[in-house]
Protein backbone atom coordinates (compact mmCIF):
# COMPACT_ATOMS: atom_id res chain seq x y z
CA UNK A 1 0.00 0.00 0.00
CA UNK A 2 3.29 2.31 0.98
CA UNK A 3 4.60 1.61 -2.43
CA UNK A 4 1.56 1.79 -4.55
CA UNK A 5 1.28 5.76 -2.66
CA UNK A 6 4.77 6.38 -3.53
CA UNK A 7 4.03 5.88 -7.15
CA UNK A 8 0.65 7.32 -6.82
CA UNK A 9 2.80 10.94 -5.50
CA UNK A 10 5.61 10.42 -8.10
CA UNK A 11 2.90 10.25 -10.98
CA UNK A 12 1.36 13.50 -9.53
CA UNK A 13 4.97 15.50 -9.46
CA UNK A 14 5.66 14.34 -12.73
CA UNK A 15 2.42 15.60 -13.86
CA UNK A 16 2.95 18.72 -12.56
CA UNK A 17 6.45 18.70 -13.67
CA UNK A 18 5.02 18.07 -17.34
CA UNK A 19 2.34 20.33 -16.72
CA UNK A 20 4.48 23.91 -15.43
CA UNK A 21 7.46 22.77 -18.27
CA UNK A 22 4.01 22.85 -21.19
CA UNK A 23 3.36 25.92 -19.71
CA UNK A 24 6.76 27.26 -19.93
CA UNK A 25 7.28 26.28 -23.48
CA UNK A 26 3.62 27.68 -24.72
CA UNK A 27 4.30 30.90 -22.81
CA UNK A 28 3.32 34.12 -24.67
CA UNK A 29 5.25 36.97 -24.78
CA UNK A 30 3.69 40.96 -25.70
CA UNK A 31 7.02 43.40 -25.92
CA UNK A 32 6.40 47.38 -27.04
CA UNK A 33 8.82 49.02 -28.44
CA UNK A 34 8.39 52.87 -30.02
CA UNK A 35 10.21 54.85 -32.18
CA UNK A 36 10.16 59.25 -33.03
CA UNK A 37 9.65 58.96 -36.33
CA UNK A 38 6.71 57.84 -39.00
CA UNK A 39 6.01 54.20 -39.89
CA UNK A 40 6.90 55.16 -43.32
CA UNK A 41 10.77 56.15 -42.61
CA UNK A 42 13.36 53.99 -43.97
CA UNK A 43 14.51 52.31 -40.86
CA UNK A 44 11.05 51.29 -39.19
CA UNK A 45 9.94 50.00 -43.10
CA UNK A 46 12.75 48.38 -43.95
CA UNK A 47 14.50 47.09 -40.13
CA UNK A 48 12.18 47.92 -37.58
CA UNK A 49 8.94 46.35 -38.82
CA UNK A 50 10.95 43.72 -40.73
CA UNK A 51 13.15 42.75 -38.00
CA UNK A 52 10.07 42.61 -35.19
CA UNK A 53 8.18 40.25 -37.93
CA UNK A 54 11.09 38.19 -38.17
CA UNK A 55 11.41 37.70 -34.40
CA UNK A 56 7.30 36.87 -34.18
CA UNK A 57 7.82 34.12 -36.72
CA UNK A 58 11.30 32.43 -35.55
CA UNK A 59 9.41 32.24 -31.93
CA UNK A 60 6.54 30.34 -33.36
CA UNK A 61 4.24 33.46 -32.01
CA UNK A 62 5.14 33.02 -29.11
CA UNK A 63 6.73 36.71 -29.21
CA UNK A 64 4.87 39.54 -30.30
CA UNK A 65 6.12 42.54 -30.89
CA UNK A 66 4.51 45.95 -31.36
CA UNK A 67 5.81 48.94 -32.78
CA UNK A 68 4.56 52.70 -32.13
CA UNK A 69 5.70 55.19 -34.00
CA UNK A 70 6.02 59.22 -33.10
CA UNK A 71 6.23 58.08 -29.18
CA UNK A 72 2.98 57.58 -29.11
CA UNK A 73 3.60 55.41 -25.88
CA UNK A 74 4.92 58.71 -24.38
CA UNK A 75 7.56 60.87 -23.63
CA UNK A 76 9.99 62.54 -26.14
CA UNK A 77 12.45 61.39 -28.18
CA UNK A 78 15.25 62.43 -25.90
CA UNK A 79 14.02 60.64 -23.03
CA UNK A 80 14.00 57.28 -25.15
CA UNK A 81 16.66 55.78 -23.46
CA UNK A 82 15.77 56.47 -19.73
CA UNK A 83 12.16 55.01 -21.00
CA UNK A 84 13.58 51.97 -21.62
CA UNK A 85 16.31 51.73 -19.15
CA UNK A 86 13.35 52.65 -16.19
CA UNK A 87 11.05 49.94 -17.64
CA UNK A 88 8.23 52.62 -19.26
CA UNK A 89 8.63 51.08 -22.52
CA UNK A 90 9.87 47.40 -23.38
CA UNK A 91 12.38 48.57 -25.96
CA UNK A 92 12.75 51.14 -28.58
CA UNK A 93 15.03 53.47 -31.21
CA UNK A 94 17.33 55.27 -29.39
CA UNK A 95 19.49 58.27 -30.77
CA UNK A 96 21.93 58.51 -27.65
CA UNK A 97 23.32 62.38 -28.90
CA UNK A 98 19.83 63.73 -27.85
CA UNK A 99 21.10 63.84 -24.39
CA UNK A 100 24.26 66.27 -24.57
CA UNK A 101 27.17 64.71 -23.12
CA UNK A 102 25.84 61.96 -21.82
CA UNK A 103 27.24 59.47 -23.96
CA UNK A 104 30.21 61.00 -25.04
CA UNK A 105 32.37 58.41 -26.14
CA UNK A 106 29.63 57.42 -28.96
CA UNK A 107 30.43 61.15 -30.28
CA UNK A 108 33.72 60.50 -31.97
CA UNK A 109 31.77 57.80 -35.00
CA UNK A 110 29.72 61.47 -35.32
CA UNK A 111 32.61 63.55 -36.13
CA UNK A 112 32.38 65.08 -39.03
CA UNK A 113 34.25 63.02 -42.50
CA UNK A 114 34.37 60.05 -40.15
CA UNK A 115 32.28 57.62 -42.14
CA UNK A 116 31.91 56.60 -45.48
CA UNK A 117 28.83 57.57 -47.16
CA UNK A 118 27.65 53.43 -47.33
CA UNK A 119 25.22 53.28 -43.82
CA UNK A 120 25.47 49.50 -43.82
CA UNK A 121 29.76 49.98 -43.91
CA UNK A 122 28.92 52.42 -41.62
CA UNK A 123 26.80 50.47 -39.40
CA UNK A 124 29.25 47.53 -39.40
CA UNK A 125 31.84 50.40 -37.57
CA UNK A 126 29.60 51.10 -35.40
CA UNK A 127 28.67 47.86 -33.82
CA UNK A 128 31.95 47.26 -33.60
CA UNK A 129 32.95 50.36 -32.32
CA UNK A 130 30.32 49.89 -29.39
CA UNK A 131 31.73 46.37 -28.30
CA UNK A 132 34.93 48.26 -27.54
CA UNK A 133 34.36 50.76 -25.94
CA UNK A 134 30.47 51.52 -25.12
CA UNK A 135 29.51 48.46 -23.76
CA UNK A 136 29.48 49.96 -20.00
CA UNK A 137 27.44 53.41 -21.10
CA UNK A 138 24.83 51.38 -22.01
CA UNK A 139 24.97 48.33 -19.52
CA UNK A 140 21.50 49.20 -18.02
CA UNK A 141 19.64 48.46 -21.52
CA UNK A 142 19.89 45.21 -23.81
CA UNK A 143 21.44 46.89 -26.90
CA UNK A 144 20.40 44.56 -29.67
CA UNK A 145 22.03 46.95 -32.52
CA UNK A 146 24.06 50.08 -33.05
CA UNK A 147 23.51 51.74 -36.11
CA UNK A 148 24.48 54.73 -38.45
CA UNK A 149 22.30 56.70 -41.17
CA UNK A 150 23.67 57.47 -44.18
CA UNK A 151 25.27 60.74 -44.90
CA UNK A 152 24.16 63.87 -43.92
CA UNK A 153 22.78 66.19 -46.40
CA UNK A 154 22.24 69.97 -46.41
CA UNK A 155 18.18 70.43 -47.09
CA UNK A 156 17.21 74.42 -47.49
CA UNK A 157 14.98 76.73 -49.28
CA UNK A 158 16.42 78.71 -51.79
CA UNK A 159 19.97 78.11 -53.37
CA UNK A 160 22.02 75.58 -52.70
CA UNK A 161 25.34 75.67 -51.08
CA UNK A 162 27.86 76.16 -53.49
CA UNK A 163 30.89 77.53 -51.22
CA UNK A 164 32.07 77.34 -47.82
CA UNK A 165 30.46 80.73 -47.93
CA UNK A 166 27.21 79.98 -48.52
CA UNK A 167 26.28 78.64 -44.70
CA UNK A 168 27.14 81.70 -43.43
CA UNK A 169 24.10 83.17 -41.14
CA UNK A 170 21.89 80.41 -42.68
CA UNK A 171 19.43 78.82 -39.49
CA UNK A 172 19.86 75.21 -40.08
CA UNK A 173 18.98 72.21 -37.68
CA UNK A 174 21.40 70.01 -36.24
CA UNK A 175 20.63 66.16 -34.54
CA UNK A 176 23.95 65.96 -32.44
CA UNK A 177 26.59 68.43 -30.82
CA UNK A 178 29.21 67.35 -33.23
CA UNK A 179 26.86 68.06 -35.77
CA UNK A 180 25.75 71.61 -34.48
CA UNK A 181 29.72 72.42 -33.51
CA UNK A 182 30.71 71.75 -37.76
CA UNK A 183 27.69 74.44 -38.91
CA UNK A 184 28.85 76.88 -36.50
CA UNK A 185 32.73 76.75 -37.13
CA UNK A 186 31.42 76.96 -41.12
CA UNK A 187 29.36 80.07 -40.07
CA UNK A 188 25.75 78.92 -39.98
CA UNK A 189 23.29 79.40 -37.26
CA UNK A 190 22.05 75.84 -35.83
CA UNK A 191 19.60 75.02 -34.07
CA UNK A 192 18.78 72.15 -32.13
CA UNK A 193 15.60 70.23 -33.38
CA UNK A 194 14.49 66.83 -32.85
CA UNK A 195 13.48 65.19 -36.02
CA UNK A 196 9.80 65.36 -35.17
CA UNK A 197 9.77 68.99 -34.89
CA UNK A 198 11.90 69.93 -37.97
CA UNK A 199 8.99 69.99 -40.61
CA UNK A 200 6.75 73.07 -38.00
CA UNK A 201 10.37 74.97 -37.34
CA UNK A 202 10.75 74.75 -41.36
CA UNK A 203 7.13 76.02 -41.70
CA UNK A 204 7.20 78.92 -39.55
CA UNK A 205 10.27 80.05 -40.67
CA UNK A 206 12.07 79.24 -37.29
CA UNK A 207 14.88 77.54 -39.70
CA UNK A 208 15.86 78.57 -43.36
CA UNK A 209 16.87 74.28 -43.55
CA UNK A 210 18.66 71.62 -41.87
CA UNK A 211 21.01 68.78 -42.15
CA UNK A 212 19.55 65.80 -42.18
CA UNK A 213 19.46 62.06 -44.00
CA UNK A 214 17.76 61.74 -48.05
CA UNK A 215 15.86 59.17 -46.13
CA UNK A 216 14.32 61.16 -44.24
CA UNK A 217 13.13 63.62 -46.76
CA UNK A 218 10.00 62.72 -47.81
CA UNK A 219 8.31 61.73 -44.60
CA UNK A 220 9.19 65.29 -43.35
CA UNK A 221 8.03 66.78 -46.81
CA UNK A 222 10.94 68.06 -47.36
CA UNK A 223 10.20 67.91 -51.29
CA UNK A 224 7.52 70.88 -50.58
CA UNK A 225 9.33 72.72 -47.68
CA UNK A 226 13.10 73.01 -49.19
CA UNK A 227 13.97 73.57 -52.84
CA UNK A 228 17.68 72.26 -53.06
CA UNK A 229 19.91 69.63 -51.20
CA UNK A 230 23.66 69.46 -51.27
CA UNK A 231 26.07 66.93 -50.30
CA UNK A 232 29.59 67.18 -50.27
CA UNK A 233 32.66 65.76 -52.99
CA UNK A 234 34.25 61.94 -51.80
CA UNK A 235 33.31 59.05 -50.13
CA UNK A 236 33.09 60.50 -46.44
CA UNK A 237 30.31 61.69 -45.31
CA UNK A 238 29.52 65.47 -43.69
CA UNK A 239 28.25 64.19 -40.75
CA UNK A 240 26.55 61.20 -38.97
CA UNK A 241 24.58 60.01 -36.63
CA UNK A 242 24.60 57.01 -34.08
CA UNK A 243 21.66 55.16 -32.74
CA UNK A 244 21.20 52.22 -31.07
CA UNK A 245 18.21 49.46 -31.02
CA UNK A 246 17.57 48.39 -27.40
CA UNK A 247 15.30 46.73 -24.85
CA UNK A 248 15.04 47.25 -20.78
CA UNK A 249 17.10 44.62 -19.66
CA UNK A 250 14.83 43.24 -17.37
CA UNK A 251 12.35 42.69 -19.39
CA UNK A 252 14.73 40.51 -21.44
CA UNK A 253 16.75 38.60 -19.24
CA UNK A 254 13.16 37.63 -17.24
CA UNK A 255 12.20 36.14 -20.99
CA UNK A 256 12.09 32.46 -21.11
CA UNK A 257 16.04 30.71 -22.31
CA UNK A 258 14.41 29.68 -25.89
CA UNK A 259 13.07 32.88 -26.83
CA UNK A 260 16.18 35.15 -25.56
CA UNK A 261 18.31 32.55 -28.28
CA UNK A 262 15.45 34.02 -30.54
CA UNK A 263 16.29 37.55 -29.59
CA UNK A 264 19.60 37.08 -29.94
CA UNK A 265 19.79 35.33 -33.47
CA UNK A 266 18.92 38.72 -34.27
CA UNK A 267 21.14 41.05 -32.61
CA UNK A 268 24.41 42.03 -32.90
CA UNK A 269 26.64 42.72 -36.17
CA UNK A 270 23.75 41.12 -38.07
CA UNK A 271 21.30 43.53 -36.95
CA UNK A 272 23.12 46.65 -37.04
CA UNK A 273 24.12 45.64 -40.94
CA UNK A 274 20.88 45.49 -41.41
CA UNK A 275 19.87 48.55 -40.26
CA UNK A 276 22.23 50.30 -41.68
CA UNK A 277 21.12 48.65 -45.13
CA UNK A 278 18.05 50.37 -44.79
CA UNK A 279 18.87 53.48 -44.56
CA UNK A 280 21.16 52.66 -47.68
CA UNK A 281 17.55 52.02 -49.37
CA UNK A 282 15.90 54.64 -47.84
CA UNK A 283 18.64 57.35 -49.21
CA UNK A 284 17.87 56.11 -52.56
CA UNK A 285 14.41 56.23 -52.40
CA UNK A 286 14.37 59.99 -51.01
CA UNK A 287 16.79 61.41 -53.13
CA UNK A 288 14.99 60.22 -56.21
CA UNK A 289 11.34 61.77 -54.58
CA UNK A 290 13.53 65.12 -54.07
CA UNK A 291 14.52 64.61 -57.73
CA UNK A 292 11.10 63.79 -59.20
CA UNK A 293 9.94 67.32 -56.83
CA UNK A 294 12.05 69.21 -59.32
CA UNK A 295 13.89 70.17 -56.36
CA UNK A 296 17.69 71.09 -56.92
CA UNK A 297 19.95 68.49 -55.75
CA UNK A 298 23.60 69.49 -55.97
CA UNK A 299 26.93 68.52 -54.88
CA UNK A 300 29.76 71.04 -53.51
CA UNK A 301 33.20 70.73 -55.55
CA UNK A 302 36.29 68.71 -54.84
CA UNK A 303 38.27 72.42 -53.83
CA UNK A 304 35.17 73.43 -51.61
CA UNK A 305 34.81 70.01 -49.73
CA UNK A 306 38.24 70.30 -48.75
CA UNK A 307 38.21 73.58 -47.29
CA UNK A 308 35.14 72.58 -45.28
CA UNK A 309 37.30 69.17 -44.11
CA UNK A 310 39.49 71.75 -42.88
CA UNK A 311 37.42 73.63 -40.43
CA UNK A 312 36.19 70.03 -39.82
CA UNK A 313 39.42 69.13 -38.79
CA UNK A 314 39.24 71.73 -36.03
CA UNK A 315 35.97 70.41 -34.78
CA UNK A 316 37.67 66.98 -34.15
CA UNK A 317 40.85 68.40 -32.42
CA UNK A 318 38.51 70.56 -30.12
CA UNK A 319 36.51 67.71 -29.35
CA UNK A 320 39.60 65.30 -28.68
CA UNK A 321 40.69 68.14 -26.15
CA UNK A 322 37.54 68.19 -24.48
CA UNK A 323 36.86 64.43 -24.61
CA UNK A 324 40.67 64.55 -23.09
CA UNK A 325 39.77 66.88 -20.37
CA UNK A 326 36.52 64.51 -19.31
CA UNK A 327 39.12 61.81 -18.30
CA UNK A 328 38.96 59.97 -21.76
CA UNK A 329 41.57 59.08 -24.68
CA UNK A 330 40.37 61.58 -27.28
CA UNK A 331 42.95 60.14 -30.01
CA UNK A 332 42.43 56.64 -29.46
CA UNK A 333 38.50 57.00 -29.49
CA UNK A 334 39.34 58.94 -32.42
CA UNK A 335 41.92 56.30 -33.72
CA UNK A 336 39.50 53.41 -33.12
CA UNK A 337 36.54 55.10 -34.72
CA UNK A 338 38.55 55.61 -37.69
CA UNK A 339 39.98 51.91 -38.16
CA UNK A 340 36.65 50.75 -37.81
CA UNK A 341 35.31 52.64 -40.52
CA UNK A 342 38.13 51.53 -42.48
CA UNK A 343 38.05 47.77 -41.21
CA UNK A 344 34.26 47.56 -42.93
CA UNK A 345 35.14 49.11 -46.09
CA UNK A 346 33.61 46.73 -48.68
CA UNK A 347 31.89 44.76 -46.37
CA UNK A 348 27.84 46.02 -47.27
CA UNK A 349 25.93 43.27 -48.95
CA UNK A 350 26.20 44.18 -52.71
CA UNK A 351 22.40 44.42 -53.46
CA UNK A 352 20.80 46.64 -50.35
CA UNK A 353 16.87 46.91 -52.27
Amino acid sequence: MKHMKSVALAALLGLTATSSFAQEVTQEVTLRFQHFVSPNSANPKYFIEPWAEKVERESGGRIKVEIFPFMQLGGKAPSQYDLIADGVIDGGWVIPGYQTGRFPEAEALELPFMTTKSAEEASIAAWNFTQKHLTDDFSDVHVFAAHMHGPGIVHKTGAPIETMEDFAGVKLRGPSRAATLLLAELGATPVGIPVPAFPEALAKGVVDGGVITWEMAPSLKLDDLTDSHTDVAGDKALYNLYFIWAMNKERYEGLPDDLRAVIDANSGLMASAWAGRAHDIGDRVGRERMDEAGNTLAEVSVEETARIKAVADKVVSAWQAEADARGLDGAQLIEDARMAVEAARGAATPSSD
